[in-house]
């Protein structure tokens, strides 16, 4: 496990007290994640189901990246065969395997420490893969134009503010080479699926996590009778708009290709680095 949480220059680009903010934020979400690998990683990486097996839930990742990936490749004739990339958010390695698979090697993210841990525990003979434990704001200690391909699935959607998401998407775009391919998924929906009642509940129990009080946050959960362990805006992140997107994506020298699903949790952005980068 290579561990690049450390020495970001990114935050002298920022005002102190929100890079401090930022730093806060991203520890609460790393205690989050830390804490739902602890009691059960393959639900809170797929919380679809509740009694995944190893052998459930590496196939579950095969599957998608047959139904979420392999089309985009095969559409732009795109072949992974002897590339490098970039897996933002791998999680328990759900889908790392797959990506092993067919790429010469694969950088795999996440905040989680625990989360890691379990990746690498259950995929040890795994030479091509570097698991690397991130800092939660961006992907400082790694090279610009380094990976032929940046992929994120079910990550984005869980940052707290959407200035977390969009630096995350510029970082992907800083570490892909010139005519790279990206492909990930953030949630573009204007408003929450829950009734009022839930959203307000929800908002209760959050309200104190984003202060810092992450334990007072999950008290409000229990006391509200919810589940603690999804309590705070490291689960119900926030939206970012379709345009909002394009523009961060154009604006660092990339062009979006497809955008599908707008308006729902499940919008997918794809497209190519440029050639040249932008100034």
């Amino acid at each position: 496990m290579i561990d690049v949480a450390c020495e970001s220059g990114q935050f002298d680009r920022i005002p102190a007290e929100e890079a401090l903010q930022t730093m806060d934020a991203a520890n609460l979400m790393r205690q989050d994640w830390d804490e739902r690998a602890r009691k059960d990683a393959f639900h809170y990486i797929a919380s679809w189901r509740k009694d995944w097996t190893p052998e459930s839930f590496f196939q579950s990742g095969e599957e998608d990246y047959q139904r979420l990936v392999a089309p985009v490749f095969d559409r732009y004739r795109w072949e992974p065969d002897g590339k490098a990339m970039l897996e933002l958010g791998c999680g328990a390695g759900r889908m790392t395997r797959s990506f092993a698979m067919r790429f010469s090697h694969v950088y795999a993210f996440d905040i989680s420490k625990e989360m890691l841990t379990h990746a690498n525990a259950l995929f040890p003979e795994v030479s091509n893969v570097d698991w690397i434990l991130g800092n939660g704001t961006d992907l400082s200690g790694f090279g610009d134009e380094t990976v032929d391909c940046a992929f994120s699935y079910i990550v984005l959607q869980h940052m707290p503010e959407p200035a977390f998401a969009l630096r995350y998407i510029r970082e992907m775009l800083r570490v892909l080479k010139p005519e790279g391919m990206f492909l990930f998924q953030f949630n573009s929906a204007a408003q929450m699926t829950m009734n009022w009642k839930g959203r307000l509940a929800w908002r209760i129990v959050d309200f104190p996590w984003a202060l810092g009080f992450r334990q007072a946050s999950r008290g409000v959960a229990c006391l509200l009778r919810l589940s603690p362990e999804i309590a705070g805006k490291s689960w119900r992140g926030a939206s970012i708009g379709v345009n909002l997107v394009r523009e961060t994506v154009e604006t660092v020298g990339a062009m979006v290709k497809e955008m599908t699903g707008e308006d729902t949790p499940m919008t997918w952005c794809c497209g190519l680095k440029s050639r040249k980068r932008a100034q």
